[in-house]
């Protein structure tokens, strides 16, 4: 298991160092929000690498092979026509207005931004320079202005993204590392389906190491696939996460079987790291929905540790309950069958409503 372990934590390290590197090559990252909810105004951020945009207008002004602010100055009217026009954001059907356009040189990357009026109503944007770069490149969107969805993207063949949709609660913009802590710990509090997971997994805990052992491997396989969603290794859509809800429905109701089915639990700590997995997909679909922009290494992490505090804080208070409930054998099973089987119904409730729909 420990081994499992060394390579997560390389195989995490290698994720975050590899994000500024070729992957970003083709994605473009965009984000959406309103300075003001249900406002006219519509602020828009594009991230792309200076390759990429090269790709689309000849942006290097002075011919030197290096991308500077300088040579953005230069080429307004060709962003504007190269970028902003190939973009179209509409909303209710009807075009919105552009007021204006702004273009910073980052260390690593270029940041494209541009304001608009637009009308009540959907919005929509429609990606049509995807057609002028190679079929690899991808549109990855996270909007302030969706609702909490799972991470949207276009590419050539389906280059038009619904942003939003009447009757959609509308997000706030995140930045500073102390609002991406707090967005974690509200998550991990407010999520009572991976609550129920690690009260399950306490539940037959056992020692402290057993329970450092479960706890660390939940911690190092969610970190592995918030990561890689994040960095936007992996694209989860609306319906892959639909999937993933699901999954996480599934690993809740497994574990409560356990509980009650088997007296040995020697397989749990890969089980949970297996299952980690799928929990940091769903970490991510709500990270997501809030764009990163140029704060991903700020956003990933304190997003990451607001998620481990607010875990370790459910730890703190609930197993050393689970262990004075241990040192009386007929209470503790009791307790563990009674929670379990409240865990499992619920587990169920969830894969059926997250599978059909809302119940009732």
């Amino acid at each position: 298991m420990w081994r499992l372990i060394r390579w997560g934590a390389c195989l995490t390290l290698l994720l975050v160092a590899g994000s500024a590197g070729a992957h970003d090559a083709d994605i473009l990252y965009a984000q959406l929000w309103r300075p003001q909810a249900g406002g006219p105004e519509v602020h828009e951020r594009i991230t792309l690498t200076a390759d990429t945009l090269a790709r689309l207008i000849p942006s290097d002004a002075d011919g030197d092979g290096v991308l500077t602010q300088a040579d953005l100055d230069a080429r307004t009217q060709a962003l504007a026509v190269g970028i902003w026009d190939a973009i179209p954001l509409s909303a209710g059907g009807q075009p919105c207005a552009r007021t204006g356009t702004t273009a910073r040189a980052r260390e690593s990357y270029v940041e494209l931004g541009a304001t608009f009026t637009c009308a009540p109503g959907e919005l929509r944007q429609r990606f049509s320079l995807l057609s002028l770069l190679p079929s690899n490149y991808r549109v990855v969107l996270g909007s302030y202005v969706q609702g909490e969805q799972g991470q949207r993207f276009a590419d050539a063949s389906q280059p038009t993204l619904v942003v939003s949709e009447p009757g959609q609660p509308e997000r706030q913009a995140v930045s500073g590392l102390l609002e991406w802590i707090g967005l974690g710990l509200t998550h991990i509090f407010g999520g009572i389906d991976h609550l129920a997971f690690l009260l399950a997994l306490l539940l037959v805990g056992g020692s402290w190491r057993r329970v450092l052992l479960l706890v660390t491997s939940f911690t190092l396989a969610h970190s592995l696939t918030l990561g890689a969603t994040a960095l936007g290794f992996i694209l989860l859509d609306d319906a892959r996460a639909r999937w993933v809800e699901m999954a996480i429905a599934a690993s809740i109701i497994w574990v409560a079987l356990e509980n009650l089915l088997w007296r040995e639990h020697r397989h749990r700590a890969v089980l949970t790291f297996l299952f980690g997995l799928v929990h940091g997909f769903g970490f991510a679909s709500v990270l997501r929905g809030y764009g990163l922009g140029d704060s991903v290494v700020t956003g990933l992490f304190g997003f990451n540790l607001g998620v481990e505090l607010g875990q370790a804080a459910v730890v703190a208070v609930l197993w050393p309950l689970v262990r004075l409930v241990q040192r009386r054998p007929l209470v503790h099973q009791r307790t563990l069958r009674g929670l379990s089987l409240l865990i499992l119904s619920a587990g169920a409730y969830w894969l059926m409503e997250r599978a059909l729909g809302p119940l009732g």
